[in-house]
This record gives C-alpha cells, sequence and structure tokens, in this order.
C-alpha cells in the first residue's frame, strides 16, 4: 500500500468505517519511533499510559501522571506529520468535568495532541459531552479499563456474562450519544465486539476484541518484541526486535574491548582548518 501524504483527521475515521476500511492504531511514545511508524502510514499513533509499563517499568498504568502524559505525547508530535496522535488522560485526572478540561487542553496545548482518549463508559459520559462541548475530540475506551485493575481484581477479559455484556453495550451507546469519536474495545469476547460494532455509528477499534471492530490496535513495544514481560494472547508479535538489539550491543561490546571499534573511519582528523570528520 503506498503511502499517504494527506493528514490523518477526526472524521477521516468515520469516513473509513462507512467504507469498510480498517483503521491501523499502534502506541509510541517518543519521536524517533512516532516518526517510523508514521512514515510506514499508521492512521492513529497511541501516547497511551501503558508507558508505565512498557517504558517505566510499573506493573500497572495507575501511577503515570499529566506531566509524564505531556512530556512523552510533545515527544510523539514532533515525530508526526500524517498520524492522528491521540493522548490517554492518566488515572484521576477526569475524575470531574473542570479537571477534565483543564487536563485534556494540557494535553493538547503543551502536548500537542489532537485527541483524548478516557476510560470508562456511562459513568464518563457527561465528561465526555463537557470535553466535546469544549472542542476536545474523545476517543472512549470499554471492556477492559487498565486503570481500574484493582477493583477489577486483575487485568481480565470483560463481557463474558450477560449482564456485563448488556452494559458494555449501554455504555458504548451512551459514550456516542455524548460525542465520543471512537471507542476502543479491550479484552472482550469477538461476538460482543461485533454486536458493539454494527449498534454504533462511531467506528471501534480493538485490542484482544476479535476480528469485528473498525479497527486495531497493538501496544508497539508488544508488537516489535521490545517488551521483556508478558505479552497478552491477543498479542501478534510482527518483529523481535529486542533480540536483534540485544545482539548488536553484544557486537558493540566485543568491538570495543577488542579494538576494533573506533577503527580510522569512526575518528575525526586534524586538518589545516581545524578539525574536520574524517572522509
Amino acid at each position: 500500500m503506498p503511502k499517504q501524504s494527506r493528514k490523518v483527521r477526526v472524521p477521516d475515521l468515520l469516513k473509513m468505517k462507512r467504507s469498510a476500511q480498517k483503521i491501523t492504531m499502534l502506541t509510541a511514545y517518543d519521536a524517533s519511533m512516532a516518526s517510523i511508524m508514521d512514515g510506514a502510514g499508521i492512521d492513529i499513533l497511541l501516547v497511551g499510559d501503558s508507558l508505565g509499563m512498557v517504558v517505566l517499568g510499573d506493573d500497572t498504568t495507575v501511577g503515570v501522571t499529566l506531566d509524564m502524559m505531556v512530556h512523552h505525547c510533545r515527544a510523539v508530535a514532533r515525530g508526526v506529520s500524517r498520524a492522528l496522535v491521540v493522548a490517554d488522560m492518566p488515572f484521576l485526572t477526569y475524575y470531574s468535568a473542570a479537571d477534565a478540561i483543564r487536563n485534556a487542553g494540557r494535553l493538547m496545548q503543551e502536548g500537542r495532541a489532537a485527541a483524548v482518549k478516557l476510560e470508562g463508559g456511562t459513568a464518563s459520559a457527561d465528561v465526555v459531552r463537557a470535553l466535546t462541548d469544549a472542542g476536545i475530540p474523545v476517543m472512549g475506551h470499554l471492556g477492559l479499563l487498565p486503570q481500574q485493575v484493582h477493583q477489577l481484581g486483575g487485568f481480565r477479559a470483560v463481557g463474558r456474562n450477560h449482564e456485563e455484556a448488556e452494559q458494555l453495550i449501554a455504555d458504548a451507546h451512551a459514550l456516542e450519544s455524548a460525542g465520543a469519536f471512537s471507542l476502543v474495545l479491550e479484552s472482550i469476547p469477538a461476538e460482543l465486539a461485533r454486536r458493539v460494532t454494527s449498534g454504533v455509528a462511531i467506528p471501534t477499534i480493538g485490542i484482544g476484541a476479535g476480528p469485528h471492530c473498525d479497527g486495531q490496535v497493538l501496544v508497539s513495544y508488544d508488537a516489535f518484541g521490545l517488551f521483556q514481560g508478558s505479552i497478552p494472547r491477543f498479542v501478534k508479535q510482527y518483529a523481535n526486535l529486542g533480540a536483534i538489539m540485544a545482539e548488536a550491543a553484544r557486537a558493540y561490546i566485543e568491538d570495543v574491548r577488542g579494538g576494533a571499534f573506533p577503527a580510522v573511519e569512526h575518528s575525526v582528523a586534524t586538518g589545516s582548518t581545524g578539525v574536520t570528520a574524517a572522509e
């Protein structure tokens, strides 16, 4: 597929759903990786609070702060020319509508995000409505809610029983009515994801939710083999960059200890006009 140069905007996602064109999303946490994925043609880059686990080494996302998110979001935005940049709102930054507007404003003004993502269904609908009324695009997140891991009793699938499934469907409609432009569906049965996707007009993006969603998202460190911890069973690993980096590090160590690096071509030469790079 040829690279697309036109900037992806929020309305484009609805057009993609209507034309049955699958939406692609990956996480990004820095400018270099964001630039690589943007150049590959990814539609959305999510600056996820998953950075707390895959970048900072925490067990959950709960410890991620707004300042952390602003910092990483601004870095990602610097590396992007095409993809839509969406920023996660961290734990307790959208407890009230006033908090949400103030904190989402920082993610957009300082972090340069184009939209924000927050967890929760019907209980979050008023906050979503306040944000969208303020001109802030909102992506919802239903199913497994990582910020509520302690309340849930761990990372587990959601929607396997009738009560949870019906609540999730109601939550999806509540967020759509509140103005959310899309929904992430995490760790729910594929058939439930199909019902939600066909029942709402806005796009759904699945992670561990089967093939019927309008798009898919993965944590990039999982997909590319950079995270050394436990990987969810729904992840497809597209590369093992961790092993490649480890081998490169071993080669570097061997060269330095053996005197092979730096060689002449890696050194500077002193010329008549001063110190210049060696030819």
